[in-house]
């Protein structure tokens, strides 16, 4: 660890910015180059994307938490600046981290690959800093490949965003062109934050993390006041008071200082053992601050995916549980509530932002907390409105009021956005329409269309982004947001093995599609349940209706082998009385269906 070295810049010569851009467009890439320019850490040092500091970000080649780094720059004109850069993930499953961090800046960066021009997700994160006020720096990157048309995607920023673009800064951050243009231009664009160094003390909770040494870990961006360590402090959410032990910032080295003061991003170590006091966008005051109000923090982001995740070794709950606490702590836009079930045992129903969001919280509970899961089909919130005039909430199938209470049933849509080549025009309409989407909006720019459709949310949880891949050679991008619920016509399809009904693989579904999905899941169970001494059938329904079956068949004993020849009515005697045994043990016979086959059978939307 090492101390201060460099005086404090007075609060006109900071700035807090964000870089935001579509996925794979060179955000984290642009902040190893200005890392380097800054001389923030030595050569030796250096690696790729290094702000990406979880295996799994490294792994996948994608951001998946905003990292915070402070740069000292001296500029041009001689003055010193202390730079608060936020780097910030492109995927629309981690909008949440993008809208806290613009939250506490004053301007970002907007990159755009100048070979592929304006996405999706450009558009997504530039809207959410234009809502918070932000000045907007545009940078054009990727100038060094033989296929970037810088001009042409000017144009289209300034089409499709209706941001000016042209002073936008050609950038090459794979080599280093136009690095210092960038800081230059961060310097003299962006505005400095305001605040009062020498008033009441008033700090923004960004984000938070658990250290197994040092307990929870606090960043904050202070507003007004200053922290120093040995001050106790109070937690506006919770009452919640703390003496600190530590403050500093990362560089991205862990770098302890004196003090943070207004307009400065830090961390703060404060012993916190509850991780429920920590709740991101929380106002910090100080401990004997009794008049204080709290700041606006950040608009709470609500899930849309649902999911049970259940530990498939049943002691390791009280761990799942613990485990599950800390990790919501580095990431508060998923939610847990623990709930049971007959086949998989205790566990959480989990909601999350989408499915890569889905899948990186299971992957990183699995690689940070040494844990084997089992994660059941997602689903999305149902709302039943029943006879009684009350409306109820359903996450899964088991939840289901009886068909007879039902007024009618409502599933939530939303407002997708797409781009993608001309080219593939007609394959990414067919499979909107197979969504049972409705068109809004239909856009040319360039070679390029921008589709604006509205779709039903559980036919996108399931496989729609990796369909759109497929019929756009990779090419499409996508971003939606939530545009309220719609009556439909819904239905449970019920899963029954050897007459018995199995919650866990049952799910609501749209009645359209439950006949084929039905029969996708028969037969692919009739694979996965081993075979008995009876036949086991496997049965899809819908309230009493019987839509699609397979049989198991039985294993046999060969009970004629003992007879050579003779009389045909003995072989008779004996099958019929192998039947009749038969017919006994499937009334009194239990069907174990193993754990890999229920997660087998739940991935079949895969």
């Amino acid at each position: 660890m090492t101390s201060e070295k460099s005086t404090k810049p007075f609060l006109k010569n900071i700035r807090n910015f964000s870089i935001v851009a579509h996925i794979d467009h060179g955000k984290s890439t642009l902040s190893d180059r200005l890392i380097q320019e800054c001389g923030a850490i030595e050569a030796r040092e250096m690696t790729n994307q290094i702000l990406d500091s979880m295996d799994i970000e490294k792994e996948r080649g994608i951001t998946i938490k905003a990292q915070t780094v402070r740069l000292n720059y001296k500029a041009d004109d001689g003055q010193e600046y202390m730079l608060n850069l936020m780097d910030t993930p492109g995927h629309v499953d981690f909008g949440y981290e993008v809208s806290r961090c613009l939250s506490a800046c004053e301007g970002s960066i907007l990159v755009v690959d100048s070979t592929q021009g304006v996405e999706a997700q450009t558009l997504a994160n530039v809207y959410q800093a234009i809502e918070n006020n932000h000045e907007i720096v545009c940078v054009l990157n990727k100038i060094d490949l033989p296929a970037s048309d810088p001009k042409k995607v000017q144009t289209q920023i300034e089409e499709v965003i209706g941001i000016d673009a042209s002073e936008a800064i050609l950038v090459s951050a794979k080599t280093g062109v136009g690095i210092h243009d960038t800081l230059e231009a961060i310097v003299k664009k962006l505005p400095a934050p305001r605040g009062d160094s020498e008033g009441e003390l008033k700090a923004l909770l960004i984000d938070s993390w658990y250290d197994q040494y040092l307990g929870v870990i606090v960043l904050a961006r202070i507003i007004d006041g200053s922290l120093k360590k040995g001050q106790k402090i109070k937690m506006l959410a919770t009452n919640a008071t703390y003496q600190i032990d530590s403050v500093g910032f990362f560089t991205p080295k862990k770098i302890f200082c004196d003090e943070l003061k207004a307009g400065e991003v830090g961390f703060i170590n404060a012993q916190i053992k509850q991780v429920s006091d920590c709740k991101v966008g929380d106002t910090i005051v100080l401990a004997n601050n009794d008049s204080a109000f709290a700041l606006p923090g950040f608009k709470q982001n609500k899930p849309v995916v649902f999911c049970g995740i259940y530990p498939i070794d049943a002691s390791d709950f009280e761990k799942f549980r613990d485990a599950l606490a800390k990790l919501h702590l580095n990431d508060a836009s998923f939610e847990y509530e623990a709930e049971t079930s007959s086949a998989l045992g205790y566990g959480f129903r989990c909601g999350f932002l989408g499915l890569l969001h889905l899948e990186i919280i299971q992957e990183r509970l699995e690689r940070e907390f040494d844990l084997d899961l089992i994660t059941t089909a997602p689903s999305v919130v149902y709302k039943i409105h029943l006879r009684n005039n009350e409306v109820v909430e359903v996450h899964n199938a088991s939840e289901m009021p009886d068909p007879m209470h039902i007024e009618k049933m409502e599933e939530p849509w939303i407002l997708a956005t797409i781009m993608t080549p001309e080219t593939y025009l007609g394959a990414v309409l067919d499979l909107c329409t197979q969504k049972r989407g409705t068109q809004k909006e239909l856009s040319y720019i360039g070679d390029r269309v921008m589709l604006v459709y509205r779709l039903p949310l559980n036919e996108i949880v399931y496989d729609f982004y990796d369909r759109l891949k497929s019929c756009s050679k990779g090419y499409a991008s996508f971003d939606w947001q939530m545009d309220g619920y719609e009556e439909s016509q819904l239905a449970k399809l019920a899963i029954m093995v050897n007459g018995e009904n199995v919650d866990a693989l049952s799910f609501i579904t749209h009645k359209s599609r439950a006949e084929s999905r039905g029969r996708a899941i028969c037969l692919k169970l009739k694979d996965l349940i081993p075979r008995q001494m009876f036949a086991i059938a496997i049965q899809a329904a819908i309230g009493g209706k019987i839509i699609a079956r397979e049989t198991v068949s039985a294993m046999r004993k060969d009970v004629t082998a003992k007879c050579y020849g003779g009389d045909i009515s003995r072989k008779r005697k004996l099958l019929d009385k192998q039947k009749k045994g038969k017919k006994k043990m499937r009334e009194i016979g239990n069907v174990e269906i193993p754990q890999s086959a229920f997660l087998a059978a739940l991935k079949l939307d895969d």
